[in-house]
C-alpha cells in the first residue's frame, strides 16, 4: 500500500507545451518582476538622497567660499583672490575622500554568493 503526501499532485496526463510554456512565463515573472519593482523604489530613494546631498554639499561649499572671501580680506581682492577657492577646494577633496573611505565592499554582493 502506499501513502501519498496530499500536496502532491499526481498528473493524470502529461502536459502540454502550452502549459509548459505558461508555467515558466508565471514563474519568470513572479521572480523577475517582484525583486526589481522593490529594488527600483530602493533605488528611487537612493537617487533623490543622493541628489539632495548633492545640492546641500553644492550650497555648503559656496557659503564656505562666501565666508573665507568675507573674514579673510586678502584672499577677497589683490593677489590673493584665488586662495579662497583652493581652501574650498581642498575642503571638497577631503569630503570627497572621506566619502569613499566610508563605502564598504562587504556590503556589496560577494563572489562565494
Amino acid at each position: 500500500m502506499t501513502i501519498e503526501s496530499p500536496n502532491r499532485r499526481v498528473p493524470s496526463e502529461p502536459a502540454s507545451v502550452s502549459e509548459v510554456v505558461d508555467v515558466l512565463k508565471t514563474y519568470a515573472i513572479q521572480e523577475t518582476v517582484g525583486p526589481i519593482k522593490g529594488a527600483g523604489k530602493y533605488l528611487a530613494f537612493g537617487m533623490a538622497g543622493a541628489v539632495a546631498l548633492g545640492i546641500g554639499g553644492i550650497l555648503v561649499m559656496l557659503g564656505l567660499l562666501r565666508l573665507v572671501q568675507t573674514e579673510v580680506d586678502r584672499t577677497a581682492r589683490g593677489s590673493l583672490s584665488w586662495l579662497a577657492y583652493l581652501i574650498v577646494l581642498a575642503v571638497c577633496a577631503l569630503g570627497i575622500a572621506w566619502a569613499i573611505s566610508r563605502i564598504k565592499s562587504d556590503s556589496l554582493d560577494k563572489p562565494g554568493k
